[in-house]
């Protein structure tokens, strides 16, 4: 490798989620969740590393915590020990776009962007072994080895390809604050906001039904009022994609963030418009689509 190469790294939303009951193995609760790629990415790079360094490297401007603990310098490390791959020490560097502790999986998709360069820079091709690794680092992250619209199942890492959408708009208002995934969960607990297996497995046959353009009624995210509880700026950020004319507006994952659905991109774009003066800003986009490997415009 001689040159730098790049990946774009799109956020998820959760068109939908349903929390089961947790699992008698590790405490883990199982989910029915739609998982949508969007337009909003992180813009990943993998260079040689400068001249001296011998040992790889993960920048990422203004992410908090230490370098080594960040899920994309894990993810390298654990490609070069699966794959035996020695080569040279390279450099990796993250262009944050998406929000930090946002439930819009902005680490794992890094990580899927890591796993795809080191793949590129190694000359290896070999998905499964990318989608191993993944599921070793968390739960979000196989779905982000290859961006696409999925199914999830399980703890989130059980995957079906559910079909491009149609196209549509979609509104992400970022918060202040941040969650952290684990006490949403155990706010969940407190709450009782699981459902039953046999509820779970209801929801999941409708999902089935209707995954590649879901309907209406099954736009729920089960973990929303746990979210709210911890973050009551989340009433907030409802009201104002409501008032920006979401046709739905949800928590996305375990929030804080909220996401507006619109039936096109111009119609969420002019609700960014409404919300101009809205701090964190609001932003427009759309499915990222597979196809092309780019993000909607």
């Amino acid at each position: 490798m001689t040159g730098a190469l790049h990946e774009l790294a799109p956020a998820k939303v959760n068109l939908c989620l349903y929390l089961g009951p947790a699992r008698e193995s590790d405490g883990r609760h199982e989910l029915v969740t739609v998982f949508q790629p969007v337009g909003l990415a992180d813009r990943v790079s993998l260079a040689p590393a400068g001249f001296g360094e011998r040992c790889d490297a993960v920048i990422c401007p203004g992410l908090p915590g230490a370098p080594a603990d960040n899920l994309a310098a894990i993810a390298l490390r654990v490609f070069r020990d699966r794959a035996g791959w020695d080569g040279p020490p390279v450099r990796v560097h993250i262009d944050k776009r998406i929000p930090v502790a946002a439930g819009m999986a902005g680490g794992s998709a890094d990580a899927g962007a890591t796993l795809r360069l080191a793949a590129r820079a190694a000359g290896v091709d070999d998905d499964e072994l990318l989608y191993a690794i993944a599921a070793e680092l968390g739960a979000d992250v196989p779905a982000q080895v290859r961006p696409a619209r999925y199914l999830a199942t399980g703890i989130g890492e059980r995957l079906v390809a559910a079909g491009e959408p149609a196209d549509f708009g979609i509104l992400v208002l970022p918060a202040r604050a941040a969650l952290a995934t684990g006490d949403v969960f155990r706010q969940a607990e407190r709450m009782g906001l699981a459902r039953s297996p046999a509820a779970l497995r209801d929801k999941l046959h409708a999902v089935q039904a209707t995954a590649s353009d879901l309907s209406g009624e099954l736009v729920v995210n089960d973990l929303e009022p746990a979210a709210r509880a911890l973050c009551p700026a989340i009433d907030l950020a409802l009201d104002d994609a409501r008032r920006a004319g979401a046709h739905h507006a949800l928590v996305c994952g375990s929030g804080p963030t909220v996401v507006g659905l619109f039936d096109s991109r111009e119609s969420a774009r002019a609700g960014a418009t409404m919300l101009a003066d809205r701090e964190p800003r609001a932003i427009a986009t759309a499915p990222w689509r597979a196809v092309s490997g780019r993000a909607a415009a």
